[in-house]
């Protein structure tokens, strides 16, 4: 289902996971670690923002936060958030039961789509998955997919920010390295869209923040959030816990400990500025104790993962979410098995903004294959979540009684009628038979998902910016000093 405008999708096949007593009780814990364990804020204009509201502020910087200041920012945060594309057409409304999907960001690792090496990243591969994320119907928003090797890491990320400009017009989801480049950032986007204003009544692109669990909050993601809030810009504060590690190893517990941390994101970034768009995040990532690797697709991973979306729906906030990654080390069955698991729980629950398309080795490694073939699952499991549409008109009983006992539909009317919109079409998937799967080169999925990715990587070509605009994004980026 291609659920790209500002109507809630159909809810059929929804999931639901947490009774209403299991979501208030770890609301309840997260506030007690709020206002009676505290957290640790470490940046000044933060504490001083916290204290002036009512918090209690202990030498240095232990927060605790009291509950009314929780309830007040939760009623002052956007329920749904509109983002623009590049143009400044609607492209996402993120909230309620609205799904969207997207790449990830900044691997240090690629499998190379034409020679099959495994490699170290460049921001070549960057321009490659965005061009290709632009030309893939169901990929809604993009991310950098690489941290270039070869570039100075404090320009790293910018630089991967103006190649997803130039190379899509589809909205980015941003990280940032402090807010030096996130200035540019903002400059850029206020390039495309003609003003400061006209960004902020259209944003563009959301930034990606988080703290560091457990229970602390570093200078430059309080400073990213609180310049995000003064300027419009969607902001994700997504919490990454490590169960058994960073976190309790309980599921609830790592629940309780992560919400109560995204939900002081949220009350600095309202206290800055009341209405700002915010979006509440988890990735409750598991460390496996057989092995002391992070692990992506765990089933506690995925229990987590359910319990973060149905708290945010239940806080009243839009998701941050997850989908199409596998901890295989290969275009594999588990990696089919661990990405559609993972996409299927995204859609199935109403996630709201879905990122990481794309990641195996935990998050290390990307693969543009597996982009192209979670766009086709995308594509099939829209269809599905669409639902049925019952009318007179689909319940055919006018065609039933003109074809009769015995007859066949192959030439009806209505199948004629019906045909192009009744029945989903793959694109990779097999629907032929031995014979002529055979004849067409017996290839599996993963190739034909390298030879589909290398023809629109050879045939799509993103439209171009301006020539003026292009050098006016080419400045900023260029006569950017980075803070080290």
């Amino acid at each position: 289902m291609a659920i790209s405008d500002a109507h809630e999708p159909s809810r059929a096949g929804r999931i639901t996971y947490l009774s209403e007593t299991d979501k208030a009780a770890i609301y309840e814990a997260a506030l007690e670690i709020l206002g009676v364990v505290g957290q640790r804020v470490h940046h000044p204009e933060g504490l001083e923002l916290l204290r002036r509201a009512g918090c209690q502020v202990s030498a240095p910087d232990l927060v605790k936060v009291p509950r009314e200041l929780v309830e007040q920012t939760r009623a002052t945060a956007p329920r749904t958030i509109a983002v623009f594309d590049r143009a400044g057409k609607h492209a996402m409304s993120l909230g309620g039961y609205n799904t969207y999907f997207g790449n990830g960001s900044a691997v240090t690792s690629v499998y190379d789509l034409e020679s099959g090496e495994h490699r170290p990243t460049s921001l070549a591969d960057g321009v490659q998955a965005a061009r290709l994320c632009d030309a893939l119907p169901t990929i809604d928003f993009v991310m950098a997919h690489a941290h270039p090797a070869e570039v100075d890491p404090h320009l790293a990320l910018l630089e991967s920010f103006r190649a997803m400009v130039a190379n899509t017009t589809k909205p980015p989801v941003v990280v940032a390295d402090n807010t030096g480049d996130l200035d540019v950032m903002w400059r850029i986007a206020c390039e495309l869209r003609g003003g400061a204003e006209e960004l902020r009544a259209k944003p563009y692109f959301t930034l990606y923040a988080e703290p560091t669990s457990p229970l602390r909050h570093p200078v430059d993601s309080v400073a990213k959030l609180l310049f995000c809030a003064e300027h419009g810009i969607p902001a994700v504060y997504s919490t990454a816990p490590l169960a058994g590690g960073t976190a309790p190893i309980t599921v609830a517990g790592h629940v309780a400990q992560a919400t109560a941390e995204s939900l002081l994101g949220l009350v600095i970034h309202q206290l800055r500025r009341p209405g700002a768009p915010f979006v509440f995040g988890i990735g409750p990532a598991v460390l496996d104790m057989g092995t002391m690797q992070s692990a992506y697709n765990a089933p506690e991973y995925l229990m987590g993962y359910i319990c973060a979306v149905e708290m945010a729906r239940w806080l009243g906030l839009p998701n941050w979410g997850y989908a199409g990654t596998s901890d295989a080390q290969v275009i594999d069955a588990q990696a089919g098995m661990e990405a559609a698991e993972l996409t299927f729980i995204s859609l199935a629950t109403g996630s709201n903004l879905n990122h990481d398309i794309g990641y195996i080795d935990y998050g290390m490694t990307a693969s543009l294959e597996l982009i192209v073939i979670m766009d086709e699952y995308l594509a099939l499991n829209r269809r599905l979540f669409a639902g049925v549409e019952v009318t007179p008109e689909t319940l055919a009983v006018d065609a039933i009684r003109q074809v009769g006992p015995g007859g066949d539909f192959v030439a009806s009317r209505h199948t004629a009628k019906h045909v192009r919109t009744a029945q989903w079409r793959p694109t990779i998937l097999n629907r032929q038979g031995r014979a002529r799967w055979l004849e067409e080169g017996g290839l599996d999925v993963r190739e034909k998902a390298r030879r589909k990715a290398l023809k629109l990587l050879e045939t799509h070509e993103p439209k171009p910016l301006p020539a003026e605009l292009a050098a006016r994004i080419d400045e900023l980026v260029d006569s950017f000093e980075p803070q080290t």
